[in-house]
């Protein structure tokens, strides 16, 4: 799709023309090498390409949350958390490390879009936190198919959906392995995701109508990545949603506790030792950092005590 822009300029008679290329940068991505680090094993048509329907959404969502662990590990490490499609590549798919939803949901939407999927992005309120008012800090995408929407986050950590949420009928329940959504709507387009736990809804975060863009996210990054009142900052996160079949606990690691989240309620607490964050990144979330990565979040987290 190439979008033309006319814009005038103050004291200037002319227009000037403008192309921009694809929203998310999906044709920079290499798509094979994404499909291949999520283990994509949904529909394929005849020609062998992906096809921009229900179920390869599904199938693409699913094997994305599976395999992509989010964590905030290079905001310890004090690095800059790129959104550029080849610098999410590098990192998620070729280096098979994770990240958070600016990078997670980003790579998904480039991924989509490289497929021929319609995809914006959301603005959203974390609302995990009881009544707090919480600023606009998680992103989200919706992708319209035949014309209905579909809320897609790759990005909430061990919370999060593990396939898409239907936007059309509000107040519908979507059952996911054993875990249950539903959308609900507040005033003013308001639409909030919810979980059911323990016979209870519970919201999770809420987003308005008001598309947001790759340049949104820029900002908003640039917050959770170096604001120190950013939850981001000055500890370990790392989550992952889990697979229904072989790991049915949702697992999260924030500092120095780690939290197994079940199905029917069970929450399982304890506190991990210094020593042993590196080996548990491996075993519990697939993450294996270079050497020097390594020794230095070793050290950094060591140093908290």
């Amino acid at each position: 799709m190439v979008i033309i822009v006319r814009s005038r300029a103050i004291g200037c008679p002319e227009f000037h023309e403008r192309e921009w290329g694809a929203m998310w940068s999906g044709d920079q991505l290499d798509l094979d090498a994404y499909l291949a680090r999520i283990g994509y094993d949904g529909p394929v048509g005849e020609d062998g390409e992906l096809r921009p329907d229900l179920g390869t959404l599904y199938a693409v969502h699913r094997a994305h949350t599976g395999a992509i662990t989010f964590e905030n590990l290079d905001v310890l490490l004090g690095r800059p958390v790129g959104l550029g499609v080849k610098a999410l590549e590098d990192k998620l798919v070729h280096d098979r490390r994770g990240g958070y939803c600016y990078e997670q949901n980003s790579l998904l939407a480039a991924a989509l879009e490289r497929i021929g999927f319609e995809v914006s992005g959301r603005g959203a309120r974390n609302r995990t936190r009881g009544d707090t008012l919480l600023a606009v800090t998680h992103a989200v995408l919706v992708a319209t198919v035949e014309g209905e929407p579909w809320l897609c986050d790759a990005g909430f950590g061990h919370q999060g959906p593990r396939e898409p949420v239907p936007l059309a009928k509000p107040g519908a329940e979507v059952v996911q392995g054993e875990w249950t959504y539903a959308v609900r709507e507040e005033g003013d387009g308001i639409l909030v995701l919810c979980m059911l736990r323990e016979g209870a809804w519970r919201d999770l975060y809420a987003f308005s109508p008001q598309p947001y863009y790759p340049v949104d996210y820029v900002l908003l990054n640039h917050y959770s990545s170096s604001h120190p009142r950013s939850a981001f900052v000055g500890q370990v996160i790392v989550q992952h949603p889990g697979d229904p079949v072989h790991h049915p606990v949702r697992r999260a690691l924030v500092g120095r506790e780690l939290t197994g989240l079940y199905a029917d309620g069970r929450v399982e607490r304890r506190s991990v030792d210094p020593d042993e964050l590196l080996a548990l990144l491996d075993r519990e979330f697939g993450l294996r950092l270079s050497g020097r990565d390594a020794e230095e979040l070793a050290r950094i987290n060591r140093r908290r005590d």
